[in-house]
């Protein structure tokens, strides 16, 4: 006899299980036997049907190792220990199956795998290498270490069918306002693999300091914060390559023409516009600067970096930014000044401030495709830009809304809505000396309410797994819903934070990226997901990553004795909408 957990769309791993283990993100279909569990050899041969691949044969290495030097058993298993009838036959072999061992990690590669446990056998096949890598991960992650006979085991056969329902599935980094090093970037690129994100959003630069190699413009790193916290390009292909053998696309972000001062104004302080006012006059936050896109010399500078840049990163995506930009910081410019009173205004172009981003657009646009898919930020369309329909647009503000105008309008998607998924919220303000803070009267509301944090309040998982990002959508409008990011902007994370700042939160919008948020019926799986991600922090612990914690260990021992409800669907009450 075996158990079905779920035959839909939305798989539901936890509600009926042969099992106590549950990986994260919940398998799409899970189905499990009853017959006993079944033990492994010391370490397991790969066999590989087809062509052998190195980036699959290093993820298999990877997986046993980790498997091994964990010995893991999880909480829930640890407090309810019985190991069942355990089969006698250890299992010595895994065979993998490729349909296509050469497609290559790009935006909409098929990442669909069968993982298949039996008394005889261990059996993956998948369409991709990259399917093939998020097998590993899910079979890692069912394995129990037994003390008693110091084997490994799998309680139950197994059978898994597996997909994404969102091909882009990531996390934004900003190594622009604090620098990360190498090794933290790599250390998250790690823990995205193992729940199964898969594109690393990198914001690379920002007016705050430029730290990567630009060997064009070598002088554009001298205003990295040191020398040691930049990024040679050998760094970078470096963070390529281990994001390519963990099934996770680096996509750069130049943001242009705003946010820019560090590193342009090094090859010509002429091309930078504001970059030397006091910031609240002329920008969102301090520093300030925005290039001077009216400038033959400035085009040519953008054109030199986003050359190099380009081919220097393998995916087909790039990310030029294109948000916060401040009419009164080009005000400031009489380059800028003196282009808005030759270029008179268009009824299809419009007038001043809105003339030049679409001139920007216009020129720079075709220029940037030559080579590369681009995506930007909302705000040029917000503006009232025409940006090319090719474009993908990564939302930040006005929730569902903004995914439904958009999509609505004939744009590919991806969801970052501030109010769900910036993670760097609910910390307060970095702006130094604030009068705001102060215990007075006339600051109640400040104190009590935003608390300097505009994108208030801090983003718990539950606040990001219950989110209903295509909320409102049509069929064809949801089809334009590449996926979606959480986003950790820098101005008080770096290296010693970041990953506390990221885990395990980040998980939450894995899962509900991998395989749905709702189960089968439409109700919010929160409940389920809730031991998910607890176990998933102890993992990662136990891995030696620095995740926070979510709550008292005893939580996780005993499932659900910290819920605020008895009743695991009382919590659809509260979900009648989640879209801002």
């Amino acid at each position: 006899m075996k158990v079905s957990l779920l035959l839909s769309q939305f798989c539901f791993a936890g509600l009926i299980s042969a099992a106590f283990v549950d990986p994260l993100p919940a398998p799409r279909n899970v189905t499990w036997g009853n017959s006993g569990s079944i033990t492994f050899a010391d370490k397991p041969d790969l066999h590989v049907d087809g062509a052998s691949n190195d980036v699959l044969l290093q993820a298999f290495e990877r997986m046993w190792t980790t498997v091994t030097d964990l010995k893991w058993i999880p909480y829930s298993v640890a407090a309810n220990i019985t190991h069942g009838s355990v089969s006698q036959k250890k299992l010595s072999n895994i065979t993998v199956s490729l349909s296509d061992e050469k497609s290559d990690l790009q935006l909409g590669v098929s990442e669909t795998y069968t993982l298949d446990v039996t008394e005889d056998a261990v059996v993956i096949e998948a369409d991709t290498v990259w399917g093939a890598l998020h097998a590993f991960t899910t079979l890692q992650q069912l394995f129990i270490y037994n003390k008693e006979s110091q084997n490994y085991y799998i309680e139950n056969p197994v059978s898994i069918w597996d997909e994404p329902l969102y091909q882009h599935r990531g996390i934004m980094l900003d190594t622009g306002r604090n620098f990360l090093s190498k090794g933290k970037i790599m250390q998250q690129i790690e823990v995205m693999a193992l729940c199964k994100l898969n594109v690393l959003h990198w914001h690379m630069v920002d007016t705050q300091s430029w730290a990567i190699e630009i060997k064009t413009y070598p002088e554009m790193i001298k205003d990295a914060y040191s020398d040691r916290e930049s990024f040679s390009q050998e760094d970078i292909l470096d963070i390529i390559q281990y994001g390519k053998t963990h099934g996770v696309r680096i996509v750069p972000e130049v943001d242009l023409p705003g946010h820019a001062n560090s590193g342009w104004k090094r090859v010509d302080p002429s091309i930078v516009a504001c970059g030397n006012t006091f910031w609240a006059d002329t920008a969102v936050e301090p520093g300030p600067g925005q290039l001077d896109i009216s400038s033959n010399k400035t085009i040519q500078v953008v054109k030199n970096v986003y050359k190099e840049l380009s081919k220097l990163f393998p995916d087909n995506v790039f990310h030029i930014g294109a948000d916060e930009l401040q009419a009164t910081c080009w005000n400031t410019s009489s380059g800028i000044l003196d282009w808005y009173k030759s270029h008179p205004a268009s009824p299809s172009k419009g007038s001043g401030f809105i003339q030049l981003l679409q001139y920007w657009v216009d020129m720079m646009y075709p220029f940037f495709t030559k080579s590369k898919r681009i995506t930007t930020w909302q705000d040029f369309i917000t503006d009232g830009v025409n940006v090319p329909k090719d474009t993908i647009i990564q939302t930040w503000n006005g929730g569902a809304s903004s995914t439904k105008n958009l999509t609505s309008s004939g744009y590919d998607v991806i969801v970052s809505t501030a109010d769900f998924l910036y993670l760097d919220c609910g910390y307060g303000g970095f702006v130094t000396n604030d009068p705001r803070y102060l215990d007075l009267a006339k600051n109640d509301e400040f104190n009590e309410g935003a608390g300097g944090s505009w994108c208030n309040p801090y983003k718990t998982w539950q606040r990001i797994y219950n989110y209903d990002f295509a909320d409102g959508l049509t069929e064809e409008e949801n089809k334009r819903v590449l996926g979606a990011e959480v986003a950790l902007w820098s101005e008080q994370v770096d290296s010693t934070v970041v990953t506390q700042k990221l885990w395990p939160r980040a998980a939450a919008l894995a899962e509900s990226t991998w395989s749905g948020n709702k189960d089968d019926k439409g109700d919010y799986r929160a409940y389920y997901f809730t031991q998910r991600i607890n176990e998933f922090r102890e993992y990662l612990v136990e891995m030696g990553v620095d995740a926070s914690p979510l709550v008292p260990k005893m939580c996780v021992k005993y499932p659900h004795t910290c819920d605020f409800y008895k009743d695991p669907l009382e919590l659809n009450k509260w979900n009648t909408t989640t879209a801002a």
